[in-house]
């Protein structure tokens, strides 16, 4: 094998990538991304033993910790030279932790005392001692808890990544990473132990995703529910991609009076929803849909693109020369745009857009609904709770989660259009693309499509559950209401964790199972959580609805 990575839905054969992702990473680049992790347990170890003196770690190193492990997730990162600056910074920082924390009794893991090489070359030979299935005698379930833990890792520090961007951390977030990284190589932990864990992690990232919501609140204003444009305005533009509201402040704020249009793309679709961004006249809509149509949807576009985040794909020739990207994201070749001072300038992307003058006419206005955050929400909870005791909403459904190209996605689209009449259906992260454009209808004052937000304000999701569980006076599992979750990377692993470190049950997870989880470990969820693997809508709503 000249890799092997198992860590997102679309994993070849859903079993694993052996010779080059199905997202495009090189083993190379899979390679260097295994050293990285390899010297974040590192870092964790000595980090986890300093905390446990009762030392703090700075936040330099802290924000290092988060943003390269955010780095590993799919679809950020592709670009071989930022991976090696980056694990050469990992190499100072660790040996600063083991300076400070002095001799240290007991065994101590080869991740702790590994010395990095000088070069690139040597970084993806070193590479090798790295890898997930390096070690042949290790037991296969401690393997796949170990492996779901630092999944979760990496969708947690998606989250404290962009609550950071705004000034908002939290002292018990950042110092987890350590102690979970830490985790990961001591080998006293057995399966157990791993579970407990895991069951911590959920809660932390709960507090993870709290911090988020308030950073964004604070910053933007509560979402509203809004009406967004889906269809193309005249004139020159900009597409933003991916989640960081931050960046689409400052893009915002450089191209007022020029002429530009903004258009969101993906995951960013739900900025329109906050006060502070729609106030902008020139965020005039939507562009395309999920992550995985990029390709398609951006081929030739008289536009540009910045990608923020997550879910950037290899671009195609027909737009390498106007796609653009900034903080973590990164692809060989790729414009960059770093930030200097607190501040990033996008006046090259701003003239390539003008140069390429956009679209040549209006089409006419089509719009969908977002903004019904928890505030948004919870405002209409007394008539949301008189309609289900009046008998005017049966049951909720929370379908929603990560999209992906693999076939078997339309499962979520079919069950989406064959709810009853008399259900409501919320919806987080971009797996919403597969349905949000129908005509769902209403229920009173509200529509029956409910789109919650980002997968980043899966926390909303969870507050509207617990409000109405509290306004019932009853258990969230005791709720007339539907987990129905797809998965394609690390953030939908670490928020399944946090559902299930609040003790929800029966939720319905697809459109395969991860090939990380090991058939006992999935006995586990399926025995103390009843998790479920989706079949077909039909049989499924038969089960739910009876």
């Amino acid at each position: 094998m000249s890799m092997f990575c198992y860590q997102c839905e679309q994993t070849a054969g859903g079993k694993a990538c052996t010779s080059m992702g199905v997202c495009g990473k090189t083993p190379e680049v899979s390679g260097l991304q295994d050293l990285l992790i390899y010297q974040l347990k590192g870092i964790g170890f000595y980090g986890s033993k300093l905390l446990d003196q009762g030392k703090k770690i700075n936040a330099r190193v802290q924000n290092f910790v988060i943003d390269t492990a955010f780095s590993t997730l799919t679809n950020v990162n592709f670009d071989d030279e930022r991976f090696a600056e980056f694990l050469k910074e990992g190499a100072a920082i660790k040996a600063e932790l083991k300076a400070e924390l002095g001799d240290v009794e007991g065994k101590v893991p080869a991740e702790a005392t590994y010395i990095l090489p000088g070069t690139l070359d040597e970084m993806i030979r070193d590479s090798k001692i790295a890898g997930i299935m390096v070690d042949d005698t290790l037991n296969e379930d401690v393997r796949s808890l170990r492996e779901m833990l630092i999944y979760g890792l990496k969708g947690m520090a998606a989250y404290a990544h962009h609550a950071f961007v705004l000034g908002s951390a939290d002292e018990e977030v950042n110092n987890y990473f350590f102690k979970a990284f830490g985790a990961t190589v001591n080998d006293d932990l057995g399966v157990a132990e791993l579970l407990d864990i895991l069951m911590e992690f959920g809660g932390v990232n709960l507090k993870c995703m709290a911090l988020l919501d308030s950073a964004n609140t604070g910053t933007y204003g509560h979402p509203t529910p809004t009406a967004v444009n889906i269809n193309n305005k005249k004139g020159p533009f900009i597409v933003i991609s991916g989640h960081d509201l931050h960046d689409l402040k400052e893009l915002l704020e450089q191209t007022e009076g020029k002429g530009v249009n903004i258009y969101t793309h993906g995951e960013m679709l739900p900025a329109h929803g906050y006060p502070e961004l729609n106030k902008y006249p020139h965020l005039v809509g939507n562009f395309g849909g999920a992550w995985q149509d990029q390709q398609k949807e951006f081929d030739g576009l008289p536009g540009c693109i910045l990608m923020t985040t997550n879910c950037l794909q290899k671009p195609k020739a027909s737009y390498a020369d106007r796609i653009y990207s900034t903080s973590v994201v990164g692809f060989p070749e790729m414009q960059h745009i770093e930030e200097v001072d607190g501040k990033k300038d996008f006046t090259a992307m701003i003239e390539k857009a003008i140069e390429l003058g956009g679209f040549t006419e209006d089409e006419e206005v089509k719009e969908i609904m977002t903004g019904f955050g928890h505030n948004a929400t919870l405002s209409h909870a007394e008539t949301i709770v008189g309609a289900v005791k009046d008998g005017l909403i049966r049951h909720f459904f929370l379908i929603g989660g990560c999209d992906g190209a693999k076939s078997g996605r339309n499962y979520y689209t079919e069950i989406a259009e064959k709810t009853p009449a008399d259900t409501v259906i919320l919806t987080v992260a971009c797996g919403k693309f597969r349905f949000n454009k129908l005509d769902h209808g209403n229920i009173g004052p509200l529509p029956r499509l409910l789109d919650v937000g980002q997968c980043n304000d899966s926390y909303s999701a969870i507050r509207i559950a617990v409000a109405l569980a509290e306004a019932f006076e009853c258990g969230v599992n005791d709720l007339p209401l539907s987990i129905i979750l797809s998965w394609y990377e690390q953030k939908a692993v670490c928020i399944l964790l946090t559902l299930l470190s609040l003790g929800i049950k029966n939720i319905h997870i697809g459109p395969s199972l991860p090939a990380f989880v090991s058939p006992n470990v999935l006995n586990v969820l399926v025995e103390q959580f009843a998790v479920k693997p989706i079949s077909t809508p039909d049989e499924d709503l038969k089960a739910i609805l009876g």
